[in-house]
């Protein structure tokens, strides 16, 4: 775990102003994540968790499909066994495949309204408002699993509030991903957008201050929280569900892209360095870039929709190489990858530098453009890679390390609380 501290800037600068530390520690995070490759190998970790003795309650964003951020408060779950779960909109048919069914969940006001499960992001207005309506109960811990504003619920003044952070929201934060997300609104409603994010940013910020450790799932979101947020926090990566054991064989010709793909994961340069490369692409997820791509592309692309796990798996087993071309807050799926032995080719920007080693178990570019992803996939075609040595690595990333480090950290804030 590491304590992370980078130059602070005010939120209301643009976001090279803001974030320009987060381009500058590239570099040490590519070297520290080289320099852990070849020790991971050798050291492997061993579960020692238990659960934590004290009331809890768990809280999330919203819990409508069950996808990485999901997974995390699944593995947080197990250290809090009897905590109830507090979200803005719960979509339990969505969830039926999670363990977290079994818990009392409980959901703000904000799912009684149209559509509230499928169309959620149209009620950003409204979610600071709601999460404050959700009032805690009076307990030792309160988890936040948080990507939007779960931060803001209102928790009871003795409770110890700890976040574990995906993100702090980027739509609020980040001008880039704020138009993309405007040009996916109404047209009557865009001229309105400046005034909610605005609004919601401050929220979300106020949130920030009332919380009293952050952990983030990345130094790259560790580097935005402090940009953001103007505080300090403790980097521990999310946990992965591995393979015993990689695949060995030969790999197809294929290249492969994974997840919820929204404008910023940047499944358009996949699609367009596949075209130049005259290469099969297979595209598993949903998102509004699936739909719009797949509408106006063609050639060699499947595009195979929400698969189950064993689907995923066996293309990763099979595919030549993993496209992840968007700058990601941690990236689940590379590590997926890695695990099983498939060649991961990212963009050198962002979380997938703390997972993707260079010529070890990827490529990494450094040009987001069709050309830059045209010249990795090029140069990974001329690679050999390990699969032993990168199951072995992506251990690092394992769901005992992640329950080790987050109970150490949790067991810390409670005996501060303790010592008050």
């Amino acid at each position: 775990m590491w304590a992370i501290r980078t130059r602070y800037a005010p939120a209301h600068r643009t976001r090279s102003a803001q974030c320009t530390a987060t381009n500058n520690v590239t570099a040490t995070v590519v070297a520290d994540a080289t320099e852990g490759y070849h020790s991971a190998v050798q050291n492997p970790i061993e579960s020692q968790s238990t659960p934590l003795d004290c009331s809890a309650v768990l809280t999330h964003h919203w819990l409508v499909r069950v996808r990485g951020g999901e997974k995390v408060l699944e593995a947080c779950a197990e250290l809090l066994p009897d905590a109830p779960v507090y979200t803005l909109v719960y979509d339990a048919a969505g969830m039926e495949s999670s363990p977290l069914t079994a818990r009392s969940v409980h959901a703000s006001w904000l799912q009684k309204l149209p559509g509230a499960t499928r169309h959620y992001p149209k009620y950003l207005p409204l979610m600071p408002r709601a999460a404050r309506g959700l009032k805690l109960p009076d307990v030792d811990l309160v988890l936040c699993s948080d990507a939007a504003v779960a931060k803001a619920m209102t928790s009871q003044p003795r409770s110890k509030v700890v976040c574990y952070c995906h993100s702090p929201p980027r739509y609020a934060f980040e001008p880039e991903i704020s138009a993309e997300y405007a040009r996916s609104l109404p047209a009557i409603v865009r001229p309105l957008w400046g005034v909610i994010t605005k609004r919601v940013r401050a929220a979300d910020y106020a949130a920030a201050q009332r919380v009293d450790q952050f952990i983030a799932n990345s130094r790259h979101v560790a580097d935005r929280i402090r940009c953001y947020y103007g505080r300090e926090s403790v980097v521990i990566h999310p946990p992965v569900d591995l393979p015993d054991a990689p695949a060995t064989g030969p790999r197809e010709d294929f290249l492969l892209c994974v997840g919820y793909h929204t404008p910023y994961k940047r499944l358009d340069l996949a699609v367009a360095a596949a075209a130049r490369l005259r290469r099969r692409l297979v595209v598993i997820g949903e998102g509004p870039e699936v739909a719009r791509l797949r509408s106006t592309t063609s050639g060699p692309i499947e595009w195979l929709g929400w698969q189950s796990r064993s689907v995923i798996e066996d293309h990763y087993r099979r595919a030549a190489a993993l496209l992840f071309p968007g700058e990601e807050d941690f990236g689940i799926v590379p590590v997926e990858a890695i695990a099983h032995g498939c060649p991961v080719i990212a963009y050198g920007v962002g979380g997938a530098t703390e997972s993707v080693v260079d010529g070890e178990s990827g490529v990494l570019f450094a040009e987001q453009t069709p050309d830059g992803v045209c010249a990795a996939v090029e140069r990974c075609d001329q690679l050999s890679f390990n699969p032993a040595a990168m199951h072995a690595y992506a251990q690092r990333f394992s769901r005992p390390r992640f329950l080790n480090e987050l109970r150490e950290v949790l067991a810390q804030a409670l005996a501060e609380t303790n010592e008050v």
